[in-house]
């Protein structure tokens, strides 16, 4: 994280009210890679409840800072977004959080960005707002009011995404599998039949018609040459199970 521009995010709490908050926060945080939180003014909390809250979260519940009020908990931050759910009459830039994510990131690269919400009950008020140099606001129905930490959730989604950082690259298959051959799936397609024709399939359809369907089918899901392979084995264990049944004969 700290070669990253999420290492200089800081996630700011104006007096919030519910540790349960604090702590949703927190688990936020880790999962979006984003590692300061500043308090200010907040309810009464417990570190260790609010780790265990968040799980596995110690390194940023230790670098937890506390203000006693919003100028210090910004003082060191090039930039100050605030997330508020109501646009006020003045002048201000008002943002989505993805467009506030974009000029976080951008401004990143000169010091700590700040984003700051408010109280639970009435979010951030108009002395807090002029300290951000841009607002940001989540789209919602006319009921916008968010919970806190959904809010900060929501940001910091923007905010992970915008850094580069929320594109997780999946190990591959530990045995990767060849490509199918046109061989393969002609193999495929012919025991499939035979199958088909030795349960009866084709009483009341017509085979080329279904035939032709299940070739559509594969084609489109495009199996690799395991894959096939494992469809293929179905087929055949098909017709074994009927010869075995006595169905059908053995050498059919």
């Amino acid at each position: 994280m700290t070669s990253s521009r999420l290492a200089r995010v800081v996630v700011v709490l104006f007096e919030p009210q519910d540790p349960v908050n604090i702590a949703a926060t927190v688990r936020a945080m880790a999962n979006m890679g984003v590692g300061q939180l500043r308090l200010v003014r907040p309810v009464a909390h417990d570190p260790n409840l609010i780790e265990i809250v968040a799980h596995d979260t110690r390194p940023i519940v230790e670098r937890i800072r506390q203000a006693d009020d919003i100028d210090a908990a910004l003082a060191d931050c090039v930039d100050v977004i605030g997330y508020t759910a109501r646009r006020r009459a003045a002048k201000r830039i008002v943002l989505s959080p993805r467009e506030a994510a974009e000029r976080a990131m951008a401004r990143a690269q000169d010091g700590p960005v700040a984003l700051v919400f408010g109280r639970e009950d009435h979010g951030l008020p108009n002395a807090v707002l002029d300290r951000a140099h841009a607002i940001a606001t989540v789209p919602t129905t006319e009921h916008a009011s968010l919970n806190l930490a959904q809010a900060v959730l929501l940001a910091l989604y923007e905010i992970h995404l915008a850094a580069g950082d929320g594109t997780r690259t999946l190990a591959p298959p530990r045995h990767a599998a060849p490509p199918a051959t046109a061989e393969q799936y002609e193999r495929l397609f012919a025991d499939g039949e035979r199958a088909l024709r030795a349960l009866d399939f084709f009483k009341t359809r017509y085979p080329e018609h279904v035939l032709r369907t299940l070739r559509s089918l594969v084609h489109r899901a495009a199996p690799d040459a395991r894959e096939l392979t494992l469809v293929r084995a179905m087929a055949i264990e098909v017709l074994r199970t009927l010869q075995r049944a006595a169905i059908i004969p053995r050498d059919e």
